[in-house]
């Protein structure tokens, strides 16, 4: 295994002498933060067990969402998060992916035309699950922004997790049809007309697609996803970090990556070996815009819907003859706690070291001592 950092930190430089010209901003800073992740260049922290008195010293992580060593913890809180969320009927997972030729405008135009693309998905879904020939009501929505497939070519597309069913406005819970949510044929002009619209206001980037894209049928995909816990252990591998992880890179030599990923036709993992400036070419062409939402609730996941959602949980366990349930609680803040090596007791922070600064104590831990 060969992390991402260390194939950066000896490829970078000749990478960015080459193209630094032509990357963005925040191409670059990615670079840069994943190269410094877990090194003195961003310091650390120490640590002390209370118990046999061994110390740790932990760098800090450069918690970029583009680095796949800082995003297991991140990952797996977001997925708490979300279960929260959750109702109990069933879940469909729908896929909205654009034709081949609209895919090279919008990796040059990524902070017009990706908001523009998860809006228009959202939208259409939210107005065709409206009608009463098909849902009725407001769905829950959360949709996630996948740029890639998973040998790392770019292939921008919108999940949405969607609950089976909505809320009317008169309060009433209208549930889909058993592994049916909405029709594919029907969405997939609604949201090709949404973007071209949208598009159609940026007159630079909408001079550069084909005329095609907007006469041939888009791919959309809808399947039932059971408790919809499943499909967010899949998307939350992603939210914080591209398809990548350090255990898929194998190797770099002679200037050369070699890395494995899963085909997703056949299920089987394949092998590729790429010259290491194609490699990060492909890398990061996936680094987002900063600022960019790659996560958005609408319908009753909307923050604003909250109560909404709680109302068509009771009306779900009413029709089932369930107790209604107690409205979620927010969900408590994870803390990170690290363990003694030698008797396993919880470590207590010492203080913080910066690059340049002297060492900052640990404020005092107050009370009694925790236990362990």
């Amino acid at each position: 295994m060969v992390p991402l950092a260390e194939i950066l930190r000896r490829h970078g430089d000749a990478y960015r002498a080459r193209f630094a010209a032509r990357m963005s901003r925040d191409q670059l800073r990615a670079m840069r933060a994943i190269e410094r992740c877990r090194t003195e260049a961003l310091g650390g922290s120490l640590w002390a067990c209370p118990h046999c008195g061994r110390t740790r010293y932990s760098y800090h992580s450069c918690r970029n969402r583009h680095c796949p060593s800082c995003g297991q913890e991140q990952a797996e809180a977001w997925r708490e998060r979300q279960e929260r969320l959750l109702v109990p009927a069933a879940y469909h997972l729908v896929t909205f992916t654009v034709p081949e030729p609209l895919r090279a405008p919008i990796r040059s135009h990524p902070r017009e035309c990706l908001p523009l693309l998860m809006r228009t998905a959202a939208s259409a879904l939210l107005k065709l699950a409206a009608d009463p020939r098909h849902v009725g009501g407001m769905p829950g929505v959360t949709a996630v922004l996948h740029t890639w497939s998973r040998a790392l070519v770019y292939h921008p597309h919108v999940h949405l997790l969607v609950t089976g069913g909505g809320l009317d406005r008169a309060g009433r819970w209208h549930g889909a049809r058993p592994g049916f949510l909405v029709p594919v044929r029907a969405l997939s002009p609604i949201v090709r007309a949404k973007l071209r619209d949208g598009l159609a206001r940026h007159p630079e980037i909408f001079a550069k697609v084909p005329p095609s894209v907007w006469t041939t049928p888009w791919v959309v995909h809808s399947k039932p996803v059971g408790s919809g816990r499943p499909a967010l252990v899949y998307l939350s591998r992603y939210v914080y970090r591209v398809a990548l992880s350090n255990r898929n890179l194998l190797r770099v030599e002679n200037g050369r990556v070699t890395f494995r990923w899963r085909d997703s036709q056949t299920g089987h993992w394949r092998r590729m070996t790429l010259p290491a400036e194609e490699f990060l070419r492909r890398f990061l062409q996936h680094v987002l815009p900063s600022r960019f939402v790659k996560v958005r609730h609408l319908g009753l996941h909307h923050p604003a819907n909250r109560q909404r959602l709680d109302l068509a949980r009771a009306r779900i366990a009413e029709a089932a003859g369930l107790p209604v349930p107690a409205p979620a609680a927010p969900a408590p803040r994870a803390q990170r706690v690290l363990r003694c090596p030698g008797c396993g007791a919880s470590l207590l922070l010492q203080g913080v070291c910066r690059p340049g600064l002297p060492f900052i104590p640990a404020a005092p831990v107050r009370g009694p001592p925790l236990p362990a």
